[in-house]
């Protein structure tokens, strides 16, 4: 399965497009794509109507004994969401310019520019690993984040990857599994699960992390890295011992959460958010 360091957020003309480094290649999520080039509130049944319409792209969504050619078959790939891991349909780039040629859109060409250039730049953080992160770094100063929170936010990347890594070493494969052991470290740190945390934020696709305050990230990170240790001293093993780990994790940084709400009188747990925010915002806006 892809590696959850590979999982990332790029960019088409502002709008978020969900890519995950599969088996040497970018594999993009096709709903997001044809929502870009269509505009279409319903991506998947846009996405039903052209299979219905187009044998041909049909069979390309079938599995290659099935007549699906040399095109690779469109995957269900696990990615990060607001509530855990959910598998979403992806395809490669080849199978996604073979997409593109179906839907009658303007903006198909520069679309088809930015995926080879996407695919370039993917080469170059292979040779240089640096690049990445500072890809990163610059997307978030694009959108007016301050040099502050998104040094918490990277290091917040950082804290979550060494924490599937350490899942994926003690026993955790399955997608749903990710998701609710997330869950359970995010409930017992805020007392509310990601759902409930974007639904107070008044998100909907966008990733929540992006959308916390440096206290929420603060807090998440101290979750996330109490469970990465408790795991690893105590070697966890499996579904049920990693759960309890995460319980016990989560409530390390609740317990600080609300010590600190004592101190301060004010709650950690903020709808908050950048939704609004123009670019060269310094503060979170609240919608």
């Amino acid at each position: 399965m892809p590696d959850d360091q590979d999982s990332h957020i790029a960019l088409f003309r502002g709008k978020q497009i969900r890519k995950i480094w599969y088996k040497n290649e970018w594999w993009f999520v096709i709903a997001d794509i044809v929502s870009i080039l269509t505009d279409s509130r319903d991506p998947s049944g846009y996405i039903r109507d052209m299979r219905r319409r187009d044998l041909e792209v049909a069979n390309l969504f079938e599995p290659v004994e099935k007549g699906g050619g040399q095109i690779a078959t469109p995957l269900a790939l696990p990615f990060d969401t607001a509530g855990g891991k959910q598998n979403l349909l992806s395809w490669n780039t080849e199978g996604i310019l073979r997409l593109i040629q179906s839907i009658p859109s303007p903006k198909a060409e520069p679309f088809k520019r930015w995926m080879a250039r996407v695919g370039y730049e993917r080469i170059q953080e292979i040779e240089d690993p640096e690049l990445a992160t500072k890809r990163a770094r610059a997307i978030y100063e694009a959108k007016g984040r301050p040099k502050e929170w998104i040094d918490r936010r990277m290091r917040g990347i950082a804290v979550r990857e060494e924490l599937t890594t350490e899942w994926n070493d003690h026993g955790i494969k399955e997608t749903k599994e990710y998701a609710i052991l997330t869950n359970d470290i995010a409930k017992a740190t805020f007392d509310l699960t990601p759902v409930q945390h974007k639904r107070l934020k008044g998100l909907e696709r966008e990733n929540l992390r992006d959308h916390m305050t440096d206290l929420e990230l603060i807090f998440t990170m101290l979750g996330e890295a109490s469970t990465t240790a408790i795991t690893r001293a105590e070697d966890k093993q499996g579904f049920h011992a990693n759960r309890d780990a995460a319980k016990r994790g989560g409530k390390v940084a609740g317990d600080a959460r609300k010590k600190l709400e004592v101190e301060t009188g004010e709650q950690v747990v903020s709808p908050d958010n950048y939704l609004d925010a123009p670019e060269q915002t310094k503060h979170l806006k609240k919608k």
